[in-house]
């Protein structure tokens, strides 16, 4: 009698070593810009949330807090997913301030259109980092591709609702 069953194929996405180098490597290329954007923007997003003036400042100013703790989550989440594979995560203030391509918003008072605008500016960003980790990440590393689509569903949801502050539509 013969064995019909094939012999389980070995994967060579991980090793008891821990994950494959290249996969690592390729996560860790997506998602350090990711942290470095959700980074920048849970700082400016503290900077707007304390200068925030206007008619509706207590839940704008509120609600920046919220869109800070989402950030400061979502770039914990991206950046432990690169450290379990086996590769550590520069996010540094420093590196993040000469990496990032959010706008440094402007010291002191501002109206809440318009730092609702620089927030929303500044969502974009990440959003587009977290993009490109959804693209890059498909094929690579599908686990690492669902980090990033939660995130980017957490992202449109708090731009969606601090956007909802100005849009007459």
């Amino acid at each position: 009698m013969t064995d019909t069953k094939a012999a389980p194929k070995k994967s060579t996405r991980a090793t008891k070593a821990g994950a494959d180098p290249e996969v690592a490597s390729g996560v860790t290329q997506f998602f350090t810009p990711v942290v470095h954007e959700l980074t920048a923007l849970a700082v400016n997003g503290k900077q707007a949330h304390w200068n925030v003036r206007g008619r509706d400042f207590l839940e704008v100013h509120e609600f920046l807090d919220v869109v800070v703790a989402h950030a400061q989550e979502w770039a914990d989440l991206a950046a432990e997913r690169v450290v379990a594979l086996g590769l550590p995560i520069d996010a540094r203030l420093a590196t993040i301030a000469k990496d990032s391509e959010a706008v440094n918003p402007k010291a002191g008072f501002k109206q809440s259109d318009e730092t609702i605008a620089d927030v929303v500016a500044q969502i974009d960003v990440a959003t587009e980092r977290v993009n490109a980790a959804i693209e890059g990440l498909e094929e690579l590393d599908p686990a690492s591709q669902d980090v990033a689509i939660s995130i980017r569903q957490g992202l449109d949801k708090d731009r969606w609702f601090l956007a909802a502050h100005t849009s007459v539509e």
